[in-house]
């Protein structure tokens, strides 16, 4: 097992990948990995969407233009329901956007973790989602994450490891 800020650092958004199968053990495990997922009051207000058909990666595929992750096997939808989420009453800032993203960064480090590749997909037209899926509505919907191996030769982008100055992120008071 690899120590947690190993990991952190090696993922990185994988966009070639070799399209291997995805055992279900394993998918199993990165869908553990996103409904043991710290939520706000634990309400976990997120679905998770398994497109493991054929003719259903190939519709959802017909909503994005990112088509680099058509040789995944397996695509994880992921969205959130807004008024199943818990609301901040100061501001009432509504947590569900924030839930599902932890959900799908708990998967993410969990598909690296096994070795597969993925990448937090947020470019597809959600009213085309809903009007091919219309079991989706209803849902905010926050990524998909194809899941794979990783193509030989496929390398993380330039930008992977550039970070801002750690003086322009974190303030101590």
């Amino acid at each position: 097992m690899k120590d947690f800020l190993e990991l952190s650092h090696e993922r990185y958004s994988v966009r070639q990948f070799d399209g291997c199968d995805i055992p279900d053990e394993d998918l199993e495990k990165i869908l553990d990995a996103g409904i043991s997922a710290p939520t706000a009051v634990n309400l976990q207000p997120v679905r998770i969407w398994v497109f493991k058909s054929e003719q259903a990666r190939e519709k959802l595929l017909s909503c994005t233009k990112m088509q680099f992750i058509a040789p995944a096997k397996v695509i994880l939808m992921i969205g959130e329901k807004p008024q199943d989420a818990w609301v901040r009453p100061f501001d009432e800032m509504n947590f569900g956007i924030v839930d599902a993203s932890i959900v799908t960064t708990h998967m993410m480090l969990e598909i690296h973790d096994l070795g597969y590749g993925s990448t937090w997909i947020g470019h597809f037209d959600v009213n085309k989602v809903y009007e091919l899926f219309p079991e989706t509505k209803g849902y905010e919907l926050v990524g998909l994450l194809p899941i794979s191996g990783i193509a030989e030769g496929c390398t993380p982008s330039p930008r992977h490891n550039t970070c801002k100055d750690r003086n322009e992120l974190i303030v101590t008071l």
